[in-house]
């Protein structure tokens, strides 16, 4: 009956106090924590290597000829093979693509500064914006083989095109996207225009323009590969679509893939590079930066 009484009365489990429960609930978010962060990179290396093994057994299983669809081992020997070829067609293109990407960012950002101290700027260079963006780069690339002489030029031109807008939208967005009290605070303290773009809307605009920044490097490489196919490039200055052409029109299946495996792979080094930036820039302040951590 000691016994019993002694276990009711809580002397054998003392209670739980609130700073303990406030310990174990942070070692639970921890934990959570950790395996997110393990599982953000395990997950996607475990898909890809289980999409390879059953390409890999597909193609055994089913005796399918390598000229039709190579398996990722004959794709991984012709990489080899031709890394030289490849190696040197990778350069150009990536090239071309950071160039592109460099021109849109410093013409978009520059642009969308002007729209936003210039309202007759907007209203006279807008619409010219929109309908390069609109308009197919495929019926814009013709034209510019006409009027461009330079293969080199020609590619690039055509990727700027493809990556401006992104970058000009939604830096402008950004630009126009500053709090209104701040705003009035700003211009209560007696701040000048070029004091309020510095210290108030281009911070603000930070997080709009990495967006931007993510989405106009995939459209950069994709806007160089497409403008090779159309534009044409040959000769020791081609990229990596004019291998894809030579190679099919040789019937050479697998260096095809060889050459669409590292476009494959600069897209998802672009795309997690930019990504990285963002979340280096945007960790310490910006409320969607801080979600992801806590």
């Amino acid at each position: 009956m000691s016994v019993q009484n002694e276990t009711d009365s809580g002397i054998g489990h003392p209670p739980l106090t609130e700073a303990m429960v406030w310990d174990a609930e942070e070692a639970r978010r921890a934990r959570a924590r950790q395996i997110e962060a393990v599982a953000r990179w395990l997950v996607p290396v475990l898909v890809v290597f289980l999409t390879l093994f059953i390409w890999d057994r597909f193609v055994v299983v089913n005796e399918i000829p390598h000229f039709i669809l190579p398996s990722p081992g004959r794709i991984w020997q012709q990489l080899v093979a031709d890394r030289a070829l490849l190696g040197a067609s990778l350069i150009i293109t990536l090239r071309i693509t950071l160039m592109a990407l460099a021109v849109a960012v410093v013409g978009g950002v520059i642009l969308a500064i002007l729209f936003t101290q210039s309202r007759f700027a907007e209203l006279v260079f807008f619409p010219y914006a929109v309908i390069l963006q609109v308009t197919p780069i495929v019926s814009i690339a013709p034209l510019i083989f006409i009027y461009v002489q330079d293969a080199t030029a020609r590619v690039l031109i055509c990727a700027w095109i493809v990556a401006f807008f992104p970058i000009l939208s939604n830096t402008t967005l950004g630009l126009k996207s500053v709090d209104h009290n701040l705003r009035d605070l700003f211009t209560i303290y007696g701040a000048n225009r070029w004091q309020r773009l510095i210290h108030l809307q281009l911070p603000s605009a930070l997080p709009y323009f990495l967006g931007g920044l993510r989405i106009a490097g995939g459209l950069a490489l994709i806007g160089a590969i497409v403008a090779e196919y159309v534009v044409g490039s040959g000769g020791a200055g081609s990229g990596l679509a004019f291998r894809i052409l030579e190679a099919s029109y040789r019937l050479n299946i697998p260096r095809m893939f060889a050459a669409l495996t590292l476009i494959a792979v600069v897209g998802v080094t672009i795309f997690a590079l930019t990504g990285l930036l963002s979340h280096l820039l945007l960790r310490k302040w910006h409320e969607s930066a801080i979600r992801r951590e806590a």
